[in-house]
């Protein structure tokens, strides 16, 4: 006796689901793997215990490492606003700083300077300093920091 298959279930007929946002595994597709793997694995010839035993390894280990991610990433938005309230004490600080630019040539050079810092503000995850004269400076170009002295108040 012939068995028939469902033409429906030819994989022709099968669209494919398509991620558009990300093209990056995760532990939920690992997961689907593992599952599609046992499911059509031989009969006669089963997956050996140490290869499932490695195989849930790397999915406990792929958990782990997503979780630590998350925890992190929430760690470092988190610590982003302190950043900002750390900085706003030097406001009406003098502070010496220095970095490297370009002039118009594009030749780099490096730019020395102090000025009184009159606002604090966060750009991209940095902390930048907006000083009296305009100059803008990012928290780790300071140098200095120090009470103005009376003749720049």
């Amino acid at each position: 006796m012939a068995t028939k298959i469902d033409p429906n279930l030819y994989l022709t007929n099968l669209k494919p689901e398509r991620k558009t946002s990300n093209d990056i595994l995760g532990k939920d597709d690992f997961l689907k793997i593992l599952m599609t793997q046992l499911q059509n694995q031989d009969p006669m010839n089963p997956m050996e215990d140490k290869d499932f035993i490695a195989q849930m390894a790397t999915f406990t280990s792929l958990e782990q490492m997503t979780n630590m991610n998350s925890t992190l990433e929430k760690f470092v938005n988190g610590n982003q606003g302190e950043q900002l309230l750390k900085y706003s004490n030097m406001i009406g600080k003098e502070v010496e700083y220095s970095f490297k630019t370009e002039d118009e040539d594009g030749k780099e050079f490096i730019k020395n300077g102090t000025g009184i810092v009159t606002s604090v503000s966060q750009k991209s995850g940095y902390i930048e300093l907006e000083l009296k004269d305009g100059t803008k400076i990012y928290s780790d170009e300071i140098l200095k920091v120090k009470q103005p002295s009376n003749e720049e108040e």
